[in-house]
């Protein structure tokens, strides 16, 4: 994506708007001198100083590091403040502006102060001894500098603080998402312990019992190698359904609707055909509400597959304004009984009341079942 930029705003660390601020008043401080009709001396020492402004913003660096870059931010500054003697008429003063931001970008507030404090220094005496100006010249003019100095790195040092605990966030919201999935694979662990576990011991207890009467009641151990066969059916469906639902949380950069619709597809194979679609402006979710839509996609199709005899379901993702609201229909017989859903969705609309969400399940109007979950975008956000 950088390189589809232009040169002057390649840099992905240099603010945008310095790059446009700068071409701008570099563009006005080349017009103000050639307006001045300075001497044919003086245009050459100004042209050679522009030029070497320009080639040094090519170069300058927006982050702290130990290169030889970093010297190039002083150079600069002083290439800056030069423009003035050489025949800039004042309108360069913008340029020192950015100038003394990037100093402090580079080496950081207590070095720029410094930089700043000596800079003023030399300025001020360049003005008494090599211009010949009086000492409350001298005073004025580096006191418009301290100023608007002090100025500048008061809002860099915003900026930074803001970069910095941007960083902080980025890195705590990493951290959350690494121990929200290492809790759902626990929690989901211990859900395939207890269905496939179940499922391996009664298939141990079915194959000893056809041990034990395999001469004296052949038909009865006959009967339980049957029942040890269906259960390895089932069991091995379980733990096929397992690793469909577990793969996809181990995607590195598939979240949000990329997640669900990922989730959708690895049904593909189960006989059951699954559609599913994000409507509106998708915008990124905080990983509790991220993680109950896709508990609840899973449970929606688990639930398909193993208990509604359904052929056919329908996710649909819709984001609107500050909430997202996830709905799957399947074709299924519904519940006979009327019930919301098992404890599985119980738990799960819980989880979204957590959230500040709802979550509402049951037979639809015509045969089927529908599950239906409004969370808000960000947790904490009334529903």
């Amino acid at each position: 994506m950088l390189l589809s930029r232009p040169l002057w705003l390649r840099d992905a660390d240099r603010p945008v708007l310095f790059s446009v601020v700068f071409w701008a008043m570099l563009a006005a401080t080349g017009i103000a001198h050639v307006s001045h009709r300075e001497t044919s001396g003086m245009a050459v020492a100004f042209g050679v100083n522009l030029a070497l402004v320009t080639a040094l913003w090519l170069v300058l660096p927006w982050r702290r590091d130990g290169g030889w870059r970093r010297h190039v931010a002083v150079v600069f500054l002083l290439a800056t403040l030069t423009l003035g003697p050489t025949g800039s008429a004042e309108v360069h003063q913008l340029l020192t502006l950015i100038a003394i931001a990037n100093i402090a970008f580079v080496h950081g507030m207590r070095t720029a102060f410094v930089i700043i404090g000596w800079t003023s220094a030399a300025l001020f005496v360049s003005v008494v001894m090599w211009f010949g100006r009086g000492v409350a010249d001298a005073v004025a003019q580096t006191a418009a500098f301290v100023v608007f100095s002090a100025f500048v790195l008061g809002m860099t040092s915003a900026v930074l603080e803001a970069r910095s605990a941007r960083a902080d966030a980025q890195r705590l919201l990493a951290r959350v998402r690494e121990l929200t999935v290492a809790q759902e694979r626990a929690r989901m662990g211990a859900e395939m312990h207890d269905s496939i576990g179940h499922h391996l011991t009664v298939i141990k207890m079915s194959l000893e019992n056809a041990e034990r009467f395999r001469t004296r009641r052949p038909e009865a151990a006959w009967d339980d190698v049957r029942q040890a066969k269906e259960l390895t059916v089932e069991a091995l469906a379980d733990a096929r359904r397992w690793v469909r639902a577990l793969r996809p949380l181990a995607l590195e950069g598939r979240v949000g609707g990329a997640a669900l619709q990922r989730l959708a597809a690895s049904f593909d194979g189960t006989g059951l055909a699954v559609s599913f679609e994000v409507v509106g402006g998708e915008v990124p979710l905080e990983p509790d509400v991220e993680l109950v839509l896709y508990r609840v996609l899973q449970e929606g199709l688990t639930n398909a597959v193993r208990h509604a005899g359904a052929r056919h379901v329908r996710g649909r993702l819709a984001f609107d304004g500050g909430h997202v609201t996830l709905v799957i229909i399947d074709d299924g017989r519904g519940r006979d009984d009327g019930a919301a859903g098992g404890f599985g969705l119980r738990s799960l609309a819980e989880r979204a009341r957590a959230v500040g969400g709802t979550l509402i399940a049951g037979d639809r109007q015509g045969g089927g079942f529908e599950v239906r979950a409004e969370l808000p975008v960000r947790t904490g956000v009334a529903s």
